[in-house]
This record gives C-alpha cells, structure tokens and sequence, in this order.
C-alpha cells in the first residue's frame, strides 16, 4: 500500500512562466479579490481576518509543522509527542472516511485530538480518500469527504480553538480540475449548514500543485462563499514549484489580496522536479504564511526519501528533516506554541526532572514489569511514557504510576526500554537511562507449525497468509501466536485473528471460528500490510508462549 498517492507528471507548459503574462492574470484577479466579506457569525475558535489566521484570543497564529500518517500507522501515535518536542505547534493528520483505507472513527478522532491538545499542538485534520479525484481510482468527492466530517462531529465540537479541518486532501486530479470552485463551495456550505464552526482548510487541485492556477483565480469567489469568512486555502508545493520566482509570485498574491494561504505539503524533492524547499521556507517567513512539511516518516512508493526521520525514531533525522527542522528558517528557528496553550504570561516551558533507571522485574516468555523513581515537577508530574529504544523510541505503555507491566513480547528476545515524564503543561522530560529486558523461552518446539507466506505485493505493502498447525495430542482452545518482523511491516488488516503490534512484534489472538484447533488440524490467517522495504519473512513463531517449528 502506499502511503500516499503518487503525483502525475506535470508537462512544461502545465505551469505557465511568463513574466507578462503573470501581471496580466494578477490585473484581472484583484477587482475579483477586493470584494466584500459576507456578514458571518461570531468566531468560537481559530478565525481569519483581513487574510491572517488568528485564535480566538486575537494572536496571529502561524502554522509551523509536519505531516503524520495516522491513518496507515495509527500505533505511531507517538509520534505526536516527538514532532512537539522539535519544535513544531501544529501537526497535519491523515484520516480516512473509509472509503480508499481503513476509516477513523470517532473514538479514533476524539483521540487523536486529545493527543494534539496533550502535547500542545494544533490539530490539522485532513480526508485522505479525496486525492487526486478525477483521476485516482477509487477516490472520492469532496461531497463525500464532507459527510464524514458529519459523521465524526461530536469528536470536533467544542474544540474550535484546537482543530482545523482539511476537508479533503488535494481534492481532484488533472482531470476535472475546473470542477473544484463548485465543489468545495458545496463542501463549505453543507459544513456550515451541519453547525461546524472550525476554520475549515481547502486544498487545491492538480494533485494539490494548482498548476493551472484554479484556486488562485477563484479563492475569492470561494472565500465569499462561506458564510462564516473562516476558510484558509492550501497549497502543495512539490516540482510545479522549483524556481524561487513562481513560489514568490504564487504567495505573495494571495497576501496582497488578503486571502490565508499555508503551503500545506512540500518537500525537498518529488518525483515530478525538484522544488525549492529554501525559497519555500524564506518566503513563508517573510510573508508570516503557516508551513507543513510532508511527512515525519512511514513513506513508500518511491517516496521514502520524503521521510524526516528513519522509522519513526526522533532520534535518526534524515537529511530532510534535519533541514526542515534545524535549518535556516526551519521550525526550530520560527516556531511559536499556539497562545491557547498558555498558562499565563510565557506559560509553563519547564519540563519535569528525568525519571529514575528502570528496574527489571517479573519477566516471562511474553512480559516483563519495569519501575522507576519517580520525576518531579513545580506544577506537578501527570503521566510517563514507557518507549521501546530498539524500534524508534516508539511509546508502548502510557501510566500515572511508577511502574508498569509490559506484554505481548516473543520469547527469549532482548528489549531496550527508557521512561519520559509528563506535565500539566505537556512539557515532556529528557529520556531516563536505558534498560535491556530479555525474556525466558517459554518452552520447547514441537506442539506447533508455521507456515508463512507472501500471496500478492504491490509498491508500498504485500498479503500475506499464516497456516498454523497444531502438531501435539490435543486440541488447543483459544490461543495467542506471536512473530517480530524483520523490517518495517506494519498490520493493516487481517482475517482470522485479532492482531495488536508493538514496533515490530506482533501478537495474535484467536478469532472464534479459528479458537479451537485439533490435534492434527490446522487454521489460516490472512492479513495485508504496508512496508517500507522487501523484508525476509519472520524466523520464528511461538503460540501461547511455546515456540513452533517453521515450515
């Protein structure tokens, strides 16, 4: 699977470049720009006036952030926390309505809007379904996309002043294009009429890249639609954009017609042309324009190099993120926290003193208990966060205590885990010393088979199927298989069985019509994955804590 939709090649005569003709176009669309905003309700949260982004406080809000793939990697959840602690105040999550991938309901958003608030970012969600409409196979409509914002509202009401929402990602192709002025003022208005409030977001179309300058000429015209006057419009900067002169012109129109613009994509390279990520971030700058860089990690189909850290591990930047994060006016240099984050004048920045060594106890085939000395904090510590060093400082355990249990671990493998500590004020501590947990074997081979094998691939993810044998004397009901993957597989669905999967160990438990497994018999799993590599297949499986032979 692909972690996001590759973009169609864009022709030279695509993006016009013409230094006359650019004047031109801008003369005839500034008469449009000056009309006048329609009367709107009283903002509750995030709104726009005379073309900046403002929270409802009244303080100039300017997007500094990265891209997170929640919908694919939705146990990367950490991932919140890490993109905070570079620096960023805002993050833009993927979601799906359900209709390409596996849709977040709205427990999933209420939580994922949770996660933004602990950790002091502002929450840009985003309808992945939608991208490249026209165009993509199985993509869907904006109309569509709009019905799912509908559908998870009690998980976004009351939380104006914390979430913005993309209402679909790079709504049309490079077919139908013309069809988006119609499209997302129909979008917007059928949000408003259901009693959203947020600021809403509009991507443009042309995979995002507004090559043929539709949303530019009519972002006046959808501006004016919305009866509120709370859009923001958003551009994805990737080849269409790789001189400093077409980025320079594209945004500096919409700040001269007073129109809120974010870059919400770009990179540093793409397969359609090199864009000019210093311009992009010089520009944004001086113009005060919000910027979201794609993506903290998990990328495929030939994208991977669009990663800003390997494996989701804060501590491994790539080149890329090193640039977008430390480099000349980077997030690091420019971010500001959202002021809806303030605890007073400057606020609490001060994070909680680092959590004692943790101490080992209680280890089996499958779990471990680790403890630790408590941290301390002037305004209180509130929660820690267990993270796996050996898979990308991913978080696997979250507690308001000083100890926790682990499980769901393969037998006789080692473990590196540390603690962060927590504030009120979601100020994270710096890591505690490190601790190797190896557990016990859990028993001999020859009670059970695996055999395991790859049925279809496809760039970015493959299926795979599990044959489970049950090779002693007597029926086994219910059980729990267990395997680590040897690169970066991630379940994205499986048949058979209920899986749950910590970095890169997986458990499985037994699905009723697979519980009960005769001497002799034997049950089949199926599940699809994404994958950031062609990895061997596991080497070794253990049911309920025994290992199995290998087919």
């Amino acid at each position: 699977m692909r972690t996001r939709a590759s973009r169609m090649p864009f022709p030279a005569s695509a993006a016009p470049r013409v230094a006359g003709l650019v004047a031109a176009l801008l003369g005839l669309l500034l008469p449009l720009l000056a009309s006048g905003t329609p009367a709107h309700a009283a903002p509750t949260g995030f709104r726009v006036e005379n073309g900046r982004l403002l929270e409802a406080s009244g303080n100039d809000f300017v997007m500094r952030g990265v891209n997170h793939a929640h919908t694919w990697y939705a146990d990367r959840i950490s991932s919140l926390a890490h993109i905070k602690a570079k620096g960023a105040n805002t993050v833009r999550v993927v979601l799906s309505s359900g209709d390409r991938w596996a849709a977040n309901d709205t427990a999933d958003v209420a939580d994922v809007v949770a996660r933004c608030k602990q950790n002091r970012l502002i929450c840009v969600l985003e309808v992945h379904d939608t991208t490249g409409y026209g165009e993509q196979s199985g993509a869907v409509t904006l109309s569509r996309a709009a019905d799912y914002w509908i559908g998870v509202q009690s998980a976004l009401t009351g939380q104006e002043d914390h979430v913005i929402v993309n209402i679909g990602n790079e709504p049309h192709g490079n077919t139908g294009y013309t069809n988006w002025t119609a499209d997302t003022k129909a979008a917007i208005r059928k949000l408003r009429d259901a009693g959203f409030d947020h600021t809403l977001m509009v991507d443009a179309p042309n995979w995002g890249q507004d090559w043929a300058f539709t949303m530019r000429d009519n972002a006046a015209s959808v501006f004016a639609a919305d009866p509120d006057a709370n859009t923001v419009f958003s551009i994805h900067m990737y080849g269409v954009f790789d001189t400093a002169a077409e980025i320079s012109d594209y945004l500096g129109r919409f700040v001269a017609a007073r129109l809120p613009l974010v870059v919400g994509e770009f990179g540093h390279d793409h397969s359609d042309g090199d864009p000019d990520e210093d311009t992009i971030l010089a520009v944004t700058r001086r113009l005060g324009l919000g910027y979201l860089g794609w993506s903290w990690s998990g990328n495929g189909g030939g994208v991977e190099y669009l990663d800003m850290v390997v494996n989701f591990d804060p501590n491994r930047l790539t080149s890329w993120g090193e640039r977008l994060f430390d480099g000349a006016n980077g997030i690091a240099a420019t971010s500001e926290e959202a002021a809806i984050y303030s605890s007073g004048p400057g606020g609490d920045t001060t994070a909680p003193t680092t959590p004692g060594t943790p101490a080992v106890s209680s280890v089996t085939s499958s779990s471990a208990t680790l403890s630790w000395t408590a941290a301390t904090d002037t305004n209180g510590v509130t929660g820690y966060d267990v993270v796996r060093i050996d898979d990308g400082d991913e978080t696997v355990v979250t507690t308001t205590g000083t100890s926790a249990t682990l499980t769901g671990l393969s037998p006789a493998t080692s473990y590196t885990f540390a603690v962060y500590a927590r504030d009120a004020a979601g100020n994270r501590s710096q890591r505690s010393a490190t601790v190797t947990v190896t557990t016990s074997s859990g028993g001999s081979q020859g009670t059970c088979e695996v055999g395991y094998r790859v049925t279809n691939e496809w760039p970015g993810g493959f299926q795979g199927e599990v044959t489970l044998r049950n090779t002693g004397g007597s029926a086994v009901n219910g059980w729990t298989l267990s395997w680590v993957f040897p690169g970066g597989q991630r379940i994205t669905n499986m048949w058979g069985g209920t899986p749950a999967q910590s970095g890169s160990a997986v458990s499985v438990a037994s699905a009723p019509y697979t519980a009960a497994i005769p001497a002799a018999g034997s049950v089949t799993l199926g599940f699809t994955t994404t994958t950031t590599d062609r990895a061997p297949s596991p080497s070794a499986f253990t049911l309920n804590g025994s290992a199995c032979s290998v087919a």
